[in-house]
């Protein structure tokens, strides 16, 4: 279903997707007007439908409540107060409603803020809660009964007062300390946990415009929807931008950075890269994007902010993320339970109002006068490498794809043992894109190179990146890791697999060197996996190491098909070995086959060289210690391969 009273297409200041501020509007409201036909009477909660998540019913009615409430608030607050459907009056009832009895086992109340593992989701909404009602202080908060605002106030304390989960859960504290600051509330507490956020902010960048995810190696959307999203609105929203204290934070510089990379993260369809966890929140990818704009830490123009938003926008509401009843669907574009994890509930998804962030914005801001231009992956073919979180980025202009080679995030924390009974699709993969997903847990895995022992595939877990660097049209990633498995001995002794991804073109070059396999073990490399009738095309071709190949079924599909094929190389392996190939995923209506794209390979256990048809140019890997290095025709040596 496609979200009721979207105005007309406008394709003359929208060429590339008809949208403008009125569908951005009409969307929200779309959105606002389906979910509240499941509130409580007193408005506290809305019970959208659906399986519920690990926090229970009432945490989720709660999460239905704060996060449909930021939709709410950016739409209001960007029209500078006007709402004409009484979309505040609402909130603050159901606020009145929740905070009068918290905890309570009734029809209204609002579950108690505790500890992460206690009670832990309703600090996550707390955060939502907090910021609506900053965006909305003058038509919402400055209206309210001194009670009520009491009792909203102890209420969101609890997030001041217990344990955050170990990542981007110590900005909710802080956004919450931010609103009651902001409203004559704050002291020592409120202090405290703007300085503690803050200060892991600092522990947590990596470079690039890159923060992980907490103290391991998580680089994934939580970069735009919450890292940088909660200290650069922070600002925003204070006005704080002209005193000194605030000019010098480097919050904003990092939005600006973090957007150079992020802004090739999406389509020519405007599909987000699906990678990590959380999808289902899906265009809620773009909201960065947005609060760039809003703020002017960006390096995009209005036309470009505005094309990477509309068609984020657009993109899944074409593609059924909205139900029948009009709701936001727990997947990608339907339904699709192996996007979800364990804390995805019915509301869940309503954190793509994060997104609407770009509606605070006016309707006389350059973001929705200028006329949209070209996404970054419609320009020309791209190769970016990020040294920082270990991802090399390469997109085609021909079929507007763009895939990711992950050589640094891995999801693993510090403190967890690499168990591979935890393997995780959404990160052990070596590459994901914007028109595939991954294979399902206990499917053949795609983009894997697994070592096969005693009939056992190995799985990738904790990632260890090894460098990453690109040059005129060409990149590279690299990273090692400790193959585990999920039966018999967790690790092989002294077992180890060194992989390099070099790209150019459609093309991926897939370099592993395997140490200290046993005898008897295997090699297997898998390439992307595709439907049957999907538009893409996905390939695997051998050049050093393979002896056999195949392809393998995916039953379980992925979340663009449901059900896939996934090439395959197979070799035997034992000791030190070197193994490599070519890989494509692409969706041009004719490509060239692989085995044309290489004209000499030579290679050995240290390293190897491939020479490209195209223009001669060659590729030589080494190990030990590693260096990547692309050659063009005339600096090629003689006896080269």
């Amino acid at each position: 279903m496609v979200i009721s009273g979207l105005p007309a297409e406008n394709r003359e200041f929208s060429p590339y997707t008809g949208y403008t501020r009125d569908h951005w509007e009409a969307a929200a409201d779309g959105l606002l007007r389906a979910a509240w036909r499941w509130a409580t009477p007193g408005g506290a909660l809305l019970d959208l439908p659906g399986p519920p998540s690990a926090s229970g019913v009432r945490s989720d009615g709660l999460e239905g409540y704060a996060r449909t409430f930021l939709a709410a608030a950016f739409r209001v607050a960007g029209d500078g107060g006007k709402d004409p459907y009484g979309w505040l009056d609402r909130y603050a009832e159901g606020l009145a409603a929740g905070t009068r009895t918290p905890g309570r086992d009734d029809a209204e109340s609002w579950p108690v803020i505790r500890d992460l593992h206690v009670q832990g989701q309703p600090m996550v909404e707390s955060a939502s809660v907090a910021l609506g009602l900053r965006l909305t202080r003058p038509w919402l908060w400055d209206r309210l009964d001194s009670a009520v605002q009491d009792r909203a106030e102890d209420w969101l304390r609890g997030a001041l007062r217990h344990v955050p989960s170990p990542n981007n859960w110590y900005l909710f504290p802080f956004t919450v300390a931010g609103f009651l600051e902001s409203v004559g509330r704050g002291d020592a507490e409120t202090a405290r946990a703007r300085r503690r956020g803050l200060g892991l902010l600092e522990q947590w960048y990596r470079g690039q415009g890159w923060y992980a995810d907490g103290d391991g190696r998580a680089f994934d959307h939580y970069n735009g929807w919450a890292l940088h999203l909660y200290p650069v609105l922070d600002a925003h929203l204070a006005g704080a931008a002209d005193t000194p204290a605030v000019r010098a934070q480097p919050h904003g510089a990092r939005l600006r950075a973090h957007l150079d990379s992020h802004s090739l993260l999406f389509g020519a369809d405007g599909a987000p890269l699906y990678f990590g966890r959380s999808l289902t929140y899906r265009f809620a990818a773009a909201a960065a994007v947005g609060l760039g704009a809003v703020t002017g830490h960006t390096p995009l123009t209005p036309g470009t902010s505005r094309r990477l938003l509309s068609g984020s926008l657009r993109y899944f509401l074409d593609r059924g993320a909205v139900d029948d009843a009009g709701l936001l669907g727990l997947g990608w574009h339907g339904a699709h339970a192996a996007t979800l994890q364990p804390y995805s509930g019915p509301a869940s998804p309503y954190w793509a109002s994060k997104a609407f962030v770009c509606l605070l914005a006016p309707a006389a801001h350059p973001l929705w006068t200028a006329t949209e231009e070209a996404a970054p992956c419609e320009r020309e073919d791209r190769v970016l490498a990020l040294p920082a979180p270990g991802l090399l980025v390469q997109s085609t202009r021909a079929d507007g794809l763009v895939r990711l080679h992950n050589h640094g995030s891995d999801h693993v924390g510090p403190d967890e043992a690499e168990s591979a009974a935890r393997e995780d699709p959404l990160y052990a993969r070596q590459a994901y894109s914007t028109r595939t997903g991954p294979t399902a847990y206990g499917n053949t895995p795609d983009n894997h190179l697994a070592v096969v022992v005693a009939g056992v595939r190995s799985a990738r877990r904790r990632i260890h990146p090894l460098g990453a660097g690109q040059g005129d049209g060409w990149g590279w990633a690299a990273s090692w890791h400790r193959p585990v498995f999920t039966g018999g001995m967790p690790m092989v002794p002294g077992l180890r697999v060194d992989s390099v991804t070099v790209v150019r073109g459609r093309y991926e070059l897939r370099v592993h060197r395997v140490q200290g396999a046993p005898e008897g073990s295997r090699a297997e490399q898998t390439g992307w996996a595709a439907g049957p009738a999907d538009a893409v095309r996905s390939a695997l071709h051998p050049l050093h190491g393979w002896d056999a190949r195949d392809e393998v079924r995916a039953p379980a599909g992925t979340a663009f098909t449901p059900w896939a094929l996934v090439p395959r190389l197979t070799a035997e392996a034992a000791g030190t070995g070197l193994y490599a190939a070519l890989a494509t995923l692409t969706a041009e209506p004719d490509p060239a086959p692989l085995a044309a794209a290489v004209t000499d390979v030579r290679a050995d256990a240290d390293g190897i060289e491939v020479r490209w048809a195209e223009d001669g140019s060659l590729t030589r890997i080494t190990f030990g210690p590693l260096a990547v290095e692309h050659l063009p025709t005339g600096l090629v040596p003689s006896g080269s391969a």
